[in-house]
């Protein structure tokens, strides 16, 4: 029996992105005539060399940019031209794991954590408990009460993860989620984007880090080299490549 087709969470089509808008900006394109589809439920490696414009992809998904051309479909709505007063909306529908952490310097490491359980209007009781069962999984249950600059980049790093997966996204944007950690905590922060991924997350993770694609035997991975999305099978694309199926 052939197993139900996936949803199409996230589309780009010919997305072209570029910073600046002088004259010399006119042949420098970040990201050049990208075009892809993400499946709910599904799990995405990026990968690339620095400067590839992983970050930059990863803004476009979670609505911190807009593209300079091309069209972007998210949750099945033209996210270009969405309006601003709809944006919260669809970002609460999203957890981001930043490479600079963002994390509230005047708050807790629980409170950070708890946000976005807070802005959803959780109990006081279940945003505790909730919060205290993250902070115990990525190892920081006895820096509940510390604030961010007392905090190692490492410890920062697993309370940023912790407050983005803590709601249980739709989906799930980690640009460079390991790069602070040790190998074992590494793994350990795969295996709970994994074990999120097994919930109906569509998780897309950034990273340079080849050894972390072993751990998710079922993933698909992205790369980008140069601005432009490198593609050999064609499985990846939008609208899909005749044959891509047969590769």
């Amino acid at each position: 029996m052939t197993p139900p087709a996936m949803a199409t969470i996230v589309q780009f089509e010919n997305v072209g992105l570029r910073y600046g808008t002088g004259p010399e900006a006119q042949d420098a394109e970040t990201l050049s005539d990208v075009s892809f589809s993400l499946q709910s439920g599904a799990f995405y490696f990026l990968t690339g060399a620095s400067g590839a414009g992983k970050t930059s992809l990863l803004k476009l998904i979670y609505l911190a940019q807009r593209p300079s051309r091309g069209i972007i479909r998210l949750f099945g709505e033209d996210a270009v031209v969405l309006p601003r007063d709809r944006l919260p909306g669809f970002r609460r529908r999203m957890g981001v794991v930043f490479q600079d952490f963002r994390l509230v310097p005047h708050l807790s490491a629980a409170d950070n954590v708890a946000l976005p359980l807070r802005v959803a209007g959780m109990s006081e009781g279940d945003v505790t408990r909730s919060v205290r069962e993250m902070l115990a999984w990525v190892g920081l249950a006895d820096r509940a009460g510390a604030r961010p600059a007392t905090l190692s980049g490492g410890e920062q790093q697993r309370v940023a993860i912790a407050r983005a997966v803590i709601a249980r996204p739709e989906v799930l944007v980690a640009d460079e989620p390991t790069g602070n950690v040790d190998p074992e905590m590494a793994n350990r922060l795969i295996h709970l984007f994994g074990s999120l991924n097994r919930l109906g997350t569509t998780v897309v993770v950034a990273t340079h880090d080849l050894h972390l694609l072993s751990r998710i035997p079922s993933a698909q991975m992205m790369r980008l080299d140069g601005g432009r999305l490198l593609d050999p099978t064609g499985s990846l694309r939008y609208p899909p490549q005749q044959g891509a199926d047969a590769a």
